[in-house]
C-alpha cells in the first residue's frame, strides 16, 4: 500500500513487503532507486540461490542506484566494479512509475541489462527508464544481478545460474510489490539484450520463472548456452587463474575483485583454445547460462519447441549488422582479410566454409566475416527462437533493426546494441557515445526511438506490436529503419543456410587439448 501524505510531496513512500521506501518525483514520474529484492550475497550467502531480503523498519530512503555487482571493466562508460567501499548490496531493483496508485493496475516492464553476462548494471544512464514508463504510461522495473564468476562460474558446492535465479528472485519481488507502485502482476513483460535477451530465452525454458510474467521481448538472442561439462572446465580454468578448485570451500573467502581479476586473466587466453572449448573460445567470455538439467532442463529452443511458456506471447529480433561493434571495438572495422575469414567460416558456418561462399559469391572476406558472425551468435539464434515458440504453439512477432549508427560515416551499420539508445532514447550514455558519436540525434532518429518504444509498450500493453505475428509461410518481420516497413524476413539465404540447425548446448570439444 501507499503511504498516506500530503499530495503536494515530491517525495511518495510506499510500503513493500520488506518495509517502506521513499522515492522521488522527477519529471513528472515518480523514481523509487536501490530497493533490495534478495539478502546481499556475501559471507554463508556467497554463491547461494539468493534470499529473500531482510526486513527494515522506517523509511528507506530510495533515492540511489544500488552498487553494481562486481564486474570486468567495461566499455565507452560501462560500469566497472563498484567504488563504493564495503558496498555488497548488489541485489536490488529500481522503479518508474507514472504514480504509485494501488488502483492504477498499469502493465509492468522488467528491463534485464547484458553485458556478457560479466558487466553492465541497472545503474548505468544508458538504462534511464524515464522515456518507456513516460510515452508507454506504465511502470518500469530495472534490476542488478551476479555477473561473472559470482553468477555463471561453475563452482562445485554451489547451485548453477545464480545470475538467472537472482533475475528470478526480482520477478518474484515484482510478483509481490509492484501493484503498490502502480502496476499490475498480471501484466508483467520482461525485456531484455543480448545478455539480457539469452536471460529472457532462458526465462522461458526454467520451470522457477513459469507464471511470473505474461509477455516477453529478446532482443539479439545470443545462441551461447553452455553444457555442464564446458561450464565445469571454464570453471576449473577460471579457479585455476587463481591457483584453486572451483569450489565453494577454495573461492568464499577471496574478496570479488579477485574473482573478476581470474576473469580478465582468462579471456585473452580463450581465443588459442578452440581445439579444446570450440565455438565458445573467440567469444572470450567465459560466463553463460547452462543447461544443467535442474533449473535450465534444455535449451530455450527445445523448451519452446515442446511447448514451454506457449502462453507468453513473445517480441524476438536482432540487428542487420550485430558483428561490426565487435570489430569495431577491436580496431577492425572493415579491414578483414581471407585468412580469418576462412577460420570464422570453418568454425561457424553450418554447411562449412564453400556453403557461405556459394550463398555470398560477390561478398568480400570482410563481409562473409561479418555475416557469418552475426548469423551464428545473434540473427539466427533469434529467428529459431521465434520458430521454436512457434513449433510449440505460441506466438512470436519478429523484427530486424536495419538503420546504420551515425558514427563513422555509417560504417557501423545496424551494430549490435544500436537498439538500447533507440528504445530508451539514452543517445549520451555508453555505447551509444560511439554509435552516436556524441552528436546529438537527428530528427530521423528521434522519430525511430519513438517508434521503437510506441511498439514495446502497445506490446506490453496488448499483446499486439503493431505488426503481424511471425509464420513459416509469409515469415513477415517488422524492419525498424528510417522508412520502417513490415516485409518478408530479410535474410533469407542466411535463413536457408542455418535451416535445420540445432542450436544445442557448446560443448567441450576435446578436454585434453
Amino acid at each position: 500500500m501507499t503511504i498516506p501524505g500530503p499530495a503536494e510531496s515530491v517525495e511518495p513512500v510506499v510500503r513493500t513487503s520488506s518495509g517502506a521506501v521513499r522515492g522521488r518525483t522527477e519529471d513528472g514520474l515518480t523514481v523509487f532507486r536501490g530497493i533490495p529484492f534478495a539478502q546481499p550475497p556475501v559471507g554463508d550467502a556467497r554463491f547461494a540461490a539468493p534470499r529473500r531480503p531482510r526486513p527494515w523498519d522506517g523509511i528507506r530512503d530510495a533515492h540511489a542506484f544500488g552498487p553494481p555487482p562486481p564486474q570486468d571493466l567495461g566499455v565507452a562508460g560501462t560500469a566497472g566494479p563498484s567504488d563504493v567501499p564495503g558496498a555488497d548490496d548488489w541485489l536490488t531493483v529500481n522503479v518508474w512509475t507514472p504514480a504509485p496508485d494501488p488502483d492504477a493496475h498499469r502493465p509492468v516492464m522488467v528491463w534485464i541489462h547484458g553485458g556478457a553476462y560479466k558487466m553492465g548494471h541497472s545503474g548505468s544512464p544508458a538504462y534511464d527508464a524515464r522515456r518507456i514508463a513516460a510515452d508507454g504510461d506504465l511502470v518500469v522495473v530495472t534490476l542488478n544481478y551476479r555477473l561473472g564468476m559470482e553468477g555463471f562460474a561453475h563452482i562445485e558446492g554451489a547451485p548453477a545460474n545464480r545470475g538467472l535465479l537472482d533475475q528470478i528472485a526480482a520477478l518474484v519481488w515484482v510478483q509481490e510489490n509492484i501493484a503498490a507502485f502502480g502496476g499490475d502482476p498480471g501484466q508483467v513483460t520482461v525485456f531484455g539484450e543480448s545478455a539480457g535477451a539469452g536471460s529472457v530465452a532462458a526465462l522461458l525454458a526454467m520451470p522457477r520463472a513459469a507464471g511470473l510474467f505474461r509477455r516477453a521481448v529478446a532482443q539479439s538472442v545470443p545462441g551461447t548456452f553452455f553444457s555442464p561439462e564446458l561450464a565445469a572446465d571454464f570453471g576449473a580454468a577460471l579457479a585455476a587463474e587463481l591457483g584453486l578448485r572451483p569450489t565453494v570451500e577454495d573461492l568464499a573467502d577471496l574478496t570479488p575483485d579477485q574473482l573478476v581479476k581470474a576473469g580478465q586473466a582468462l579471456a585473452p587466453k580463450m581465443p588459442g583454445n578452440v581445439p579444446r572449448w570450440g565455438r565458445a573460445a573467440p567469444t572470450v567470455t567465459p560466463y553463460a547460462p547452462v543447461v544443467d538439467g535442474e533449473f535450465l532442463p534444455v535449451t530455450p529452443w527445445q523448451a519452446l519447441a515442446a511447448g514451454a511458456a506457449r502462453d507468453v506471447e513473445l517480441i524476438v529480433g536482432h540487428n542487420r549488422d550485430e558483428n561490426r561493434l565487435f570489430t569495431a571495438m577491436a580496431g577492425k572495422l572493415g579491414e578483414i582479410g581471407e585468412d580469418r575469414a576462412s577460420a570464422a567460416l570453418r568454425l561457424y558456418a553450418p554447411g562449412g566454409e564453400a556453403a557461405y561462399r556459394a550463398a555470398f559469391p560477390d561478398a568480400s572476406a570482410n563481409d562473409l566475416y561479418e555475416r557469418v558472425q552475426t548469423d551464428w551468435l545473434f540473427a539466427m539464434p533469434s529467428l529459431h527462437l521465434a520458430e521454436a515458440h512457434l513449433a510449440g504453439g505460441g506466438r512470436s512477432h519478429v523484427y530486424e533493426l536495419a538503420w546504420s549508427a551515425p558514427a563513422f560515416d555509417g560504417a557501423l551499420g545496424a551494430c549490435h546494441a544500436l537498439d538500447i539508445p533507440l528504445l530508451f532514447g539514452t543517445f549520451q550514455a555508453d555505447l551509444a557515445l560511439l554509435q552516436f558519436g556524441g552528436a546529438e540525434p537527428s530528427a530521423e532518429a528521434l522519430a525511430l526511438s519513438s517508434g521503437f518504444r510506441a511498439a514495446w509498450t502497445a506490446f506490453a500493453r496488448t499483446g499486439d506490436p503493431g505488426w503481424p505475428a511471425y509464420d513459416t509461410r509469409q515469415r513477415l518481420v517488422r524492419v525498424f529503419d528510417a522508412e520502417s516497413a513490415v516485409a518478408p524476413y530479410p535474410n533469407e539465404t542466411s535463413r536457408r543456410l542455418w535451416e535445420g540447425h540445432e542450436f544445442a548446448p557448446l560443448p567441450l570439444v576435446d578436454p585434453e587439448a
